[in-house]
């Protein structure tokens, strides 16, 4: 079983239980489940039109979504970063030393053919195990 797992999500999307029921499935007795969402990077040219205001709310909404979700969950916490979703999943497991990522697919295109964009960078580029959920 695992000690510390990442669970990537879209808010986007939805907020799914599929990721957070296997990943309370896969957790080891005082292992704990991080919950997380990255904030795509604001393009450059639109950039100096968002106060800094404006990016802490979305950031700070993002993390109630997704507080409220592991509200009921024991040693469960939500982290909210910036960045490119692939790289900023790999980065933060491999910043707090987490030993599985699960992390939902959704149906690619013809170029991913089997995984969708973000959760084949994951795959390929973790330092960890990899649960993809379809």
């Amino acid at each position: 079983m695992y000690k510390k797992i990442i669970v990537p999500m879209a808010l986007d999307h939805g907020v799914g239980n599929k990721g957070m029921d296997i990943a309370k499935g896969l957790r080891s007795a005082g292992g704990e489940i991080i919950a997380f969402h990255a904030l795509e990077p604001i393009p450059r040219a639109v950039r100096h039109y968002i106060s800094a205001q404006q990016t802490q709310e979305t950031e700070d909404r993002a993390k109630a979504v997704l507080e409220e979700r592991i509200a009921n969950m024991e040693n469960a916490r939500a982290v909210v970063l910036s960045g490119h979703a692939g790289w900023a999943i790999t980065e933060l497991a491999e910043n707090i030393g987490a030993d599985c990522i699960v992390i939902s697919s959704h149906k690619p295109g013809l170029q991913h053919l089997l995984l969708g964009s973000t959760a084949a960078r994951v795959v390929r580029h973790a330092n960890c195990a990899v649960h993809v959920v379809r």
